[in-house]
This record gives structure tokens, C-alpha cells and sequence, in this order.
């Protein structure tokens, strides 16, 4: 095992057939997001405003490129050496310190998230570079992102140097170039595709990571007040709610989508399918916090205007982007047989933004109880689109039988 560690172990993770799993040093690394989130939840849980919203999503999204630059990196280039070990445990120190410095991290502790974050991509940036000098077949694609990536952390840390507002137009700088790095990738991404089986399951594992955030915010929200009949209906709709974005998530998670990229044959999908991962994230971690002052509120009071419209915004946008992603995932042939459950996801999220609108007298208890039945109900979408995916299949599968046999005779 000594041996391995000091031999270098990069190798072309390219999307294939070839079943492969997140590794331990991966799911150990997927550890310093829990933290990280939790930290970034209680701006919402101490003050839900527009501006702590907007705190909340600047301040989300360099957590969510560091974890996708590493994701990527790791699919592509599978290894396990001594130093990719210590590089990744530097990024985790790195994301840590950024986790130390979200609760000011538009004020006084601007700088020090800055710092930390620049560090976080100066590795990334060392890893490409390793495997630009030993996998010269990548060196297209490791060039490119090695440049990108060392220019953005370059902004972050003049960012350190100057004061606000210009230290944020250096921020909104460098987010432009994390996101542009990943979509002007061009043929690079079929010839250089992600791993199908596993970035899916990594996507899958911080979708977990955020469904159980959204959970520990109900048991949170009980926990610090009396135990009533209403807050236990509250506590079992907000689990509700975070269980049917589960089932909707997972039961329509595949690599459909990376393997139409690999194949050049939609490269477009592909993209759709991995950003409509952003908007899902930011769902799912919102309402985390929107449900827990809807579980610690007082049943017979109405809620406030800016708790209510959390909930359910970010409700709907969880629909939606479950829609895109499993859109993604069909190939064209099959997708329009889910025009109707498109429309359904569609009404869905109008009826819960209807909820936000008209909903000034709901309790806690019937706003959250509306917003989880509306949940609940694409479950039941999900089981007839599965119908009827697989009602299609048998009649083509009979077509193709029917021609085969006028051919045979």
C-alpha cells in the first residue's frame, strides 16, 4: 500500500460502459461540504430577508465551483497518489477556512473567504498541471483549464487588495470565468466526457448532503421549542417535502445525458444537465431553512411575507430543475411522450408561487402542509411518466416486430 502511494496513478477516467464508484478520499472530501453548508444556512436561519438571500446565494456558489471543479477533476483523471492525497486535503482546509468566513463573508471577513477560496483553486490548478505533464493526450483540455482556473484565483487575490465595491466586481470576475471555463469546452467534451456512471453518483452523493441539511433543519427547528401536535404535523410535512425531492432526484438519476455528450451526439443536454444541478442545489438548501421557521413558528400566527416566499420560491425551483435534469437524461425519441408530465411540473410550481401570493393568512402548518402535498404529488407524476415511457417501449418494440416479420416473408 506505501508502494502505491508514492506511484503516480493518474489515468483517463473517460465515460464508458465501465461501472465506477466515488472513492473514499472523495466521500471523506464531500465531508467539508456538510460543514460548509451548514455554516452558509444560518445566515437564512438568523435573518430571512432579500439581502440575506443574496448573502446567502454569492457566498453558496464559490462552495458549489470548488466542489465542481474537483468533481470534475476526479472523473476525468482517476488517481490516488500521495499527493493528489495531500492536495486534497489542502483544498479541505482551504474550503474550511471559507466555511469560517461566510458569516461575514460580505463584511469584515471578506478578505480572509477570498484568500481561502483562491487557495482552493491554486491546487485545482496544480492538479491539471500534473496531469497536463503526464497525460500528454489531455493537454488540450488541462491547458485550457489550468489557464482559466490560475487567472480566476489571480482576481481572488487581487480581490484581497482592494476595498468594496470593487473587491465584489473581482468576485462577480472570476465566478463569470469558473462558469465559462466549463461551458466553452467545446469538442473537448466529447473527446475528454466525464465518466457516466460516476459523476452521476457524485452529483447524487451532494444532493444528499444538502436533502440531509433540510432534514437536520426540521429536527433543529422542533427541538428548540415545546413539542405541540402542530409541530410534529409541521416537522412530518417538512420531512415529507425533503423525501419527495428525493424520490423525484434519485429515480431519475442516470448518465444518459454524459453518454449522449461522449457520443457527440447532444453535448448541449449534457451542459443543461449539470447546471440545472445550481438552481436544485440552491432549492434544496433554502428551504432547508425556510422549513425550519415554518416548524419553530407559532401555529395560530401567520407567517412572514419573506419566510413564505423562501419556501415556496424555492420549492418551485426544485421542481423545475428536477424537470430539466431528467429531461436531459432522455434521449430525444423519449421526450415526447413527457410533454403532459412537463406540463404537470409546470402547474406544480405555478400552484405553490400561487400559495406565495395569495397565502398572507396561512399558518405555518397549512402553508407547509399545501407546499408537501404539491411535492408529493410528482411522485405520483413520476410513477405514470414511468407508465408511460414503458408503455411506449412495448408498442415500438411490437412495430419493430411486425416489420420484422413482413420482411421475413
Amino acid at each position: 500500500m506505501t508502494k502505491d502511494l508514492w506511484q503516480l496513478g493518474l489515468r483517463m477516467g473517460k465515460s464508458s460502459e465501465e461501472q465506477r464508484h466515488a472513492t473514499w478520499l472523495e466521500l471523506f472530501y464531500d465531508l467539508i461540504f456538510v460543514v460548509a453548508i451548514a455554516q452558509l444556512a444560518r445566515k437564512l436561519d438568523e435573518n430571512v430577508s432579500l439581502f440575506s438571500f443574496f448573502s446567502f446565494l454569492v457566498l453558496f456558489l464559490p462552495f458549489w465551483l470548488s466542489w465542481l471543479g474537483a468533481t470534475f477533476y476526479a472523473t476525468r483523471f482517476d488517481t490516488d497518489d500521495l499527493v493528489h492525497r495531500l492536495l486534497t486535503v489542502v483544498q479541505m482546509v482551504a474550503i474550511a477556512a471559507m466555511a469560517v468566513n461566510t458569516h461575514r463573508g460580505l463584511g469584515e471577513t471578506s478578505t480572509g473567504f477570498a484568500l481561502s477560496y483562491a487557495i482552493s483553486r491554486f491546487v485545482l490548478v496544480i492538479e491539471y498541471l500534473r496531469a497536463r505533464q503526464h497525460i500528454i493526450s489531455t493537454r488540450p483540455l488541462t491547458t485550457r483549464f489550468a489557464l482559466r482556473f490560475g487567472i480566476g484565483a489571480t482576481i481572488l487575490l487581487l480581490s484581497c487588495l482592494v476595498q468594496s465595491p470593487l473587491r465584489f466586481v473581482l468576485w462577480f470576475f472570476e465566478l463569470t470565468i469558473s462558469f465559462a471555463t466549463q461551458l466553452s469546452t467545446g469538442k473537448l467534451d466529447v473527446e475528454f466526457a466525464p465518466h457516466a456512471s460516476h459523476l452521476p453518483e457524485r452529483f447524487g452523493l451532494f444532493t444528499l448532503i444538502l436533502l440531509g441539511e433540510s432534514i437536520s433543519a426540521v429536527v433543529n427547528g422542533v427541538t428548540g421549542q415545546q413539542w405541540t401536535t402542530s409541530s410534529a404535523i409541521a416537522a412530518v410535512f417538512g420531512i415529507t417535502i425533503a423525501f419527495s425531492l428525493w424520490w423525484s432526484y434519485f429515480d431519475n438519476l442516470s448518465g444518459s445525458a454524459i453518454r449522449a455528450a461522449s457520443n457527440g451526439t447532444c453535448i448541449r443536454c449534457y451542459r443543461w444537465w449539470f447546471y440545472a444541478h445550481l438552481p436544485l442545489a440552491i432549492g434544496i438548501a433554502t428551504i432547508g431553512s425556510g422549513v425550519k421557521h415554518l416548524v419553530s413558528s407559532a401555529p395560530d400566527i401567520a407567517l412572514s411575507s419573506q419566510v413564505r416566499w423562501l419556501v415556496c420560491c424555492s420549492a418551485a425551483i426544485c421542481i423545475l430543475s428536477l424537470r430539466v435534469i431528467y429531461l436531459m437524461g432522455l434521449i430525444p425519441e423519449d421526450r415526447k411522450y413527457c410533454k403532459v408530465q412537463t406540463a404537470y411540473r409546470m402547474g406544480a410550481a405555478a400552484v405553490i408561487l400561487i400559495v406565495a401570493l395569495f397565502g398572507k393568512e396561512l399558518s405555518p402548518v397549512w402553508l407547509i402542509g399545501l407546499v408537501a402535498t404539491v411535492c408529493a404529488s410528482q411522485i405520483i407524476f413520476n410513477l405514470n411518466s414511468l407508465v408511460d415511457q414503458t408503455g411506449a417501449s412495448v408498442e415500438k418494440c411490437q412495430v419493430n416486430c411486425r416489420q420484422e416479420s413482413v420482411e421475413e416473408h
